[in-house]
């Protein structure tokens, strides 16, 4: 239960209602662990570290984090190498976001076959992306795509998207780059890689039916109305629609800045209406109910949300991109220098872990907390600062 002391975040909701929400719902072991692992991020039961300032002797604990990829609090340091990598492939070309939707009439079948119904979203999607690539009337050559997989709206509702990253053009066979229609301001047109999304999918779950490979009822319905596929070039260019994306790649359905408030029986959340100018809306529903809502997206072990295609593959990457940027007359691709995780932390998130947030001098670790979760006892960070800057005595 939440106070004025204590900030609401999903720690809290599965503290207060997964007891409950346990006896009610009859979870698989691996949603069970998830819950589990996100309860007891950086707390004492992860085991952690105590570390002192050599300075002003400010003493403060710090415990491990979960490491889940469903965690809101997890995943920083991850991230941000993500948009690094992504960011050093880009093109000096125009970009193009592209979302494929598939109709709520099949949430069922997604949500008790997630791994054949997921795996085809991304193979049918990519197959149709790829062979209006190779169509001489659009561009005829082979295209590239980051594709990642979102399972959640803003209302934490379950809807199955694939959200792609496209450079607007592909790469010829005899080595050259050519530029989508318009020189790259068209690419696809959605009403007919809409026509040929729905077709197609629905062929594939009708065989995969019929070979007994998923289970459940195919809805009717299917072709009443067009399936949503959205296509458009980012106002802020690519760097923007990979910060967006960047928000889902290490993480689940929720941040914790957008639960306000967690009761004896409630949930409190925020949201963005994007059918309605994008107005913040405010949620509450039972502990319980949320709790199910979160648990429909955790995903199934070990699989695989982001996916790269084509020319991005990371079999062909590097050869292909270099091929484009020659054919581009463009400068190579930007030399990505390692860097340790205190750097990424304090160049990309201004923060230094081994410096004192009272006075800024230098901390260091005094002892070890041991675990009580059941996984091998984590050695504690370095932490070395970046920079021997007093930050926090310094004027600005």
């Amino acid at each position: 239960m939440s106070n004025s002391s204590t900030k609401a975040e999903l720690s809290t909701v599965i503290t207060s209602f997964s007891p409950a929400f346990i006896r009610t719902y009859k979870l698989p072991a691996h949603k069970l662990r998830v819950l589990s692992a996100l309860q007891n991020c950086r707390t004492e039961y992860m085991g952690g570290h105590i570390e002192a300032c050599e300075d002003c002797g400010e003493v403060r604990s710090a415990y491990n984090s979960c490491r889940n990829r469903h965690c809101p609090k997890c995943g920083a340091i991850d991230k941000e190498k993500w948009i690094i990598n992504r960011e050093a492939d880009l093109l000096p070309v125009k970009y193009f976001h592209v979302v494929f939707t598939v109709p709520d009439k099949l949430n069922s079948l997604f949500m008790n076959n997630q791994v054949a119904m997921y795996n085809l979203l991304f193979t049918v999607v990519w197959g149709v992306m790829k062979d209006f690539g190779k169509t001489k009337s659009w561009i005829g050559g082979g295209i590239g795509a980051t594709t990642i997989l979102h399972t959640s709206g803003q209302n934490l509702n379950y809807h199955p998207h694939l959200h792609m990253v496209v450079p607007a053009g592909a790469l010829m066979a005899i080595g050259k780059w050519k530029h989508s229609r318009n020189r790259g301001k068209y690419l696809f047109n959605t009403g007919q890689l809409s026509h040929v999304f729905r077709a197609r999918f629905v062929g594939q779950v009708r065989l995969l039916k019929k070979a007994r490979a998923i289970s459940g009822k195919i809805p009717n319905g299917l072709y009443d109305k067009q399936w949503v596929v959205y296509a458009k070039q980012p106002f802020g260019g690519p760097k923007q629609v990979i910060n967006y994306l960047s928000r889902y790649t290490h993480r689940t359905a929720i941040s914790n800045d957008r639960i306000k408030n967690v009761d004896d029986k409630n949930v409190t959340f925020t949201w963005k209406d994007y059918k309605n100018n994008y107005a913040t809306q405010t949620t509450t529903l039972p502990g319980e109910v949320f709790l199910r809502l979160f648990c429909m997206h955790i995903l199934p072990p070990g699989f695989t949300r982001i996916r790269h295609y084509g020319f991005l593959s990371n079999a062909s990457k590097r050869k292909s991109l270099a091929i484009i940027r020659t054919s581009l007359n463009a400068a190579p691709a930007p030399e990505i220098i390692k860097k340790t995780w205190q750097e990424i932390a304090f160049e990309r998130m201004g923060i230094n872990p081994g410096i004192c947030k009272c006075c800024g001098g230098k901390m260091e670790i005094i002892e070890t907390i041991p675990n009580r979760f059941r996984v091998r006892q984590r050695a504690p960070p370095v932490l070395n600062p970046v920079t021997t800057i007093n930050i926090y005595n310094t004027a600005i």
